[in-house]
């Protein structure tokens, strides 16, 4: 789960991170005086909410030194569409605008806490080169990437925070601050179950203050049983069938092909994907309905898939180990019974009950092709889609 950077800069302000003083988001140009009004005398700073880097090079983010000005950005961001490097050729929608005082800035640091999966704990990583992109840079210049590994239970310990400090060539008079915010980090990214926290950058004030004027913050899904403040937000980046696929406890995402695919297990959905594109087709989403859904989960997975008007055809490929055959069998024809085809159904089942599931399937009447294996299957599915959309 992607936090927006106003949500990211909230968590930083409890934490103790000083955060530039914010008059919020707006979401229409009307509620701009009173955003500009919380922020405090201009300069200001407008800056598009979507979840995506480089937005400044997109026109973003921008800079007014009066009201009128600010008015002018608000009215062009609102609603306008961002592309950057990391929308991989889409569009984002700009519907809210943070509205942030500007700050004097002396110089900018890119720090953020990763999780190092190689060390199997956290890292900081750190540069006294921030405000651009990180990947470029670790690109171009590898030598300019600090690294400090992190206890996953204590955090950062103080000595490893000063020893950074040093390295970035923190001022005397900021080295506690410096500390204090390292720790802050380290403390959002273990107690919020974090895959990524960012500042970029983190600047240096000329008085020797430190504020993060940007950030960044993703959470496992795999932890939001433990953070119920996010458990129930809504996610900017997902569809509406996404949403809904969330709402009955199936993992499903969206994808470009011509060829549904509702398979249980994360394992074999990416191995059944794998072999629809080897057949030369594209699949059009990946869902797993898990190890011990029900009729009803697979009924209503079966209902999300058909309503993507991009699917051409439907694989079912379901390995029946906790997940019984008939079972899937029973939510197929369920939904089939309540939903319109309308595309041609191929189904391999192979496990636990597999000969009650084709007999269910055999007898239903259903103008549906079963498979033999997972290669028959995805090329029967090409076929029926027309080939590689």
């Amino acid at each position: 789960m992607k936090l927006l950077e106003y949500e990211a800069k909230e968590i930083f302000s409890r934490y103790g991170i000083p955060v530039p003083k914010t008059g919020g988001v707006i979401a229409k140009p009307a509620q701009l005086p009173a955003a500009l009004k919380r922020a405090g005398k201009g300069p200001w700073v407008l800056k598009a909410q979507v979840l995506a880097g480089g937005r400044g090079k997109a026109g973003g983010v921008r800079l007014a030194k009066t009201p009128a000005e600010a008015r002018e950005a608000a009215k062009a961001m609102l609603g306008m569409k961002i592309a950057t490097r990391q929308t991989h050729g889409s569009s984002l929608t700009v519907r809210e605008v943070l509205v942030d005082q500007a700050a004097r800035i002396e110089r900018e640091i890119y720090v953020s806490v990763a999780m190092d999966r190689r060390e199997a704990c956290p890292v900081v990583i750190a540069s006294a080169e921030g405000g651009m992109q990180i990947e470029e840079l670790a690109k171009s210049k590898p030598e300019a990437i600090l690294k400090e590994r992190l206890c996953p239970v204590r955090g950062i310990e103080p000595f490893q925070a000063r020893r950074l400090a040093f390295k970035l060539n923190i001022p005397a008079a900021g080295l506690g601050a410096f500390v204090r915010f390292l720790c802050a980090l380290a403390k959002i990214f273990i107690e919020l179950d974090a895959s990524l926290v960012e500042v970029n950058p983190l600047i240096l004030t000329p008085d020797g203050g430190l504020l993060a004027i940007d950030g960044k913050i993703v959470i496992d899904d795999n932890a939001l049983f433990r953070q119920k403040a996010f458990e129930s937000r809504k996610d900017p980046e997902a569809t509406a069938l996404e949403r809904e696929a969330k709402k009955v406890g199936i993992s499903y995402i969206g994808l470009d092909g011509s060829i549904g695919c509702m398979v249980n297990g994360a394992g074999l959905a990416m191995g059944s994907m794998d072999t629809v594109a080897l057949a030369g087709g594209m699949p059009a989403n990946f869902l797993d309905v898990g190890g011990g859904a029900s009729a009803d989960q697979v009924k209503a997975a079966f209902k999300i898939i058909l309503k993507d008007p991009k699917v051409k055809a439907v694989l079912v490929n379901i390995f029946g180990g906790i997940m019984r055959c008939d079972v899937i069998a029973q939510g197929v024809l369920a939904a089939a019974g309540k939903v319109r085809l309308g595309v041609p159904l191929i189904v391999r089942l192979e496990g636990t009950n597999v000969k009650e599931g084709k007999d269910l399937l055999r007898r239903s009447g259903l103008p549906l092709t079963l498979a033999d294996s997972l290669w028959d299957a995805a090329q029967k599915a090409v076929a029926a889609a027309g080939g590689r959309p």
